[in-house]
């Protein structure tokens, strides 16, 4: 990936779009912060029963981060500084001000979009009594669908697919799956998990109208250990299958509790691939689960061989490439603009489209929604054509649909505010 002369990404950074990149990639422009160290700081749960999931990701953001210090367009080097929110809006609060008060104007954050909403109303505030030190927030996986709507900002910027496109996704492969009659909605109770229900509802109910709601629950997010009493619950219902927006440690055990208590139906998931999941499936669950996402274990070419290498190095597997798409993009918006400073950057940044793992990528102008093409992928036994096994399971997730950007894209209300 990071190797431009590759077949897979050939001048990869050469082939980011539009008169301005092409400007901006001339010798002097390409190197105009050449060796400028640029902190970012990861807030995010390292620890509780989410912390596995941030300590992966703390991983994949220093991997990959020590792959574009040897070259990126801005000729850059950044610096990953994590700190611990616990999952925590409050604390997020208490870290982004020990962040600003380190000097740092970059913050990334994914895992909840409950702290998601609170960072985003304090960066607004901030950067409204700070002129001139302006904080950017990166957002790497926090997916409710208001954060690029009604709460959107010139200052946040979303790098994976939001809640309603992987819904788009899941309902546009479930309208041809005749065997999906009676669905059952299981969600952690925050702001994502709500949206999972009510996306599901309304795009069934337009694409699918004869398949019934039949159970809708919604449990603590973070706090459940035993999930067989939700189970339960849908095999009562008659459910043939369920639709959640878990993850972590509330999808691993909700997934182990369905396996131990026989349950058949389909699932169809948004982080099947995140930490400890593959192990609670283990082999069960094969051709059962199903996983919408902007990519899967399987990609190929420069980003398998990425995989591999991580999974080397720190026997994990790498399944957030949206830190691959801040970096990306980070780097190269700091070379169009020729600084390091938030504003330009910012400004630098919509619109930019660059070639990534999974084609043509757009971060859109008028909400800073990453437009990108999603995949559906379903659990199953590793093979030859399919060999990555996340967690040793010899399983691993196989493609079997992929949507491109338009397909995925859902419309945005945002009206953006933005600096002078």
């Amino acid at each position: 990936m990071f190797d431009f002369t590759s077949a897979r990404f050939p001048s990869r950074f050469a082939r980011v779009l539009g008169a301005a990149a092409a400007l901006a990639l001339t010798a002097g422009a390409a190197q105009a912060q050449k060796g400028e160290t640029v902190k970012l700081a990861y807030i995010d749960a390292l620890s509780g029963l989410m912390g596995p999931v941030g300590q992966n990701q703390v991983k994949t953001f220093q991997f990959l981060t020590e792959k574009f210090n040897k070259s990126n367009p801005a000729g850059v080097k950044f610096e990953i500084v994590p700190f611990d929110n616990k999952l925590s809006p409050a604390e997020s609060l208490n870290l982004l001000k020990a962040a600003t008060d380190q000097g740092i104007r970059y913050i990334m954050q994914g895992n909840g979009s409950s702290v998601a909403l609170a960072l985003v109303d304090a960066v607004n505030k901030y950067n409204e009594r700070n002129p001139g030190k302006e904080v950017i927030y990166l957002n790497y996986s926090a997916v409710d669908p208001d954060l690029t709507n009604s709460k959107c900002s010139f200052w946040h910027f979303r790098f994976d697919a939001d809640t309603s496109m992987k819904m788009e996704a899941i309902t546009t492969f479930m309208k041809d799956q005749p065997d999906v009659k009676k669905v059952f909605l299981l969600n952690q109770n925050y702001a994502h998990g709500h949206q999972v229900a009510k996306y599901a509802k309304e795009m069934l109910a337009r694409k699918r109208p004869d398949i019934q709601i039949v159970g809708e629950d919604l449990h603590p997010l973070a706090q459940v250990r035993d999930f067989a009493p939700y189970v339960a619950k849908i095999k009562a219902s008659g459910a043939d299958t369920v639709i959640t927006g878990n993850w972590g440690s509330d999808l691993a055990l909700l997934v182990k509790a369905a396996n131990e208590a026989g349950y058949n139906g389909k699932f169809f998931t948004y982080y099947t691939g995140v930490t400890g999941t593959p192990t609670a499936l283990g082999t069960g669950g094969a051709g059962r689960v199903y996983q919408a996402a902007y990519s899967h274990y399987n990609m190929g070419g420069e980003t398998q061989k990425l995989g591999n290498e991580f999974k080397a190095k720190f026997n994990d597997d790498l399944y957030t490439w949206s830190a691959d798409h801040i970096l990306l993009m980070l780097s190269q918006s700091m070379a169009n603009a020729k600084s390091t400073d938030p504003v330009k950057v910012a400004k630098a940044m919509e619109g930019l489209t660059v070639k990534s793992f999974n084609g043509e990528v757009t971060m859109r102008k008028s909400d800073h929604q990453l437009q990108q093409a999603l995949y559906i992928s379903v659990w199953q036994k590793a093979d030859a054509k399919y060999p990555y096994s996340p967690e040793n399971t010899g399983m691993t997730l196989v493609p079997v649909k992929e949507y491109e950007s338009y397909v995925s894209s859902t419309p945005t209300s945002c009206q953006m505010k933005r600096p002078g």
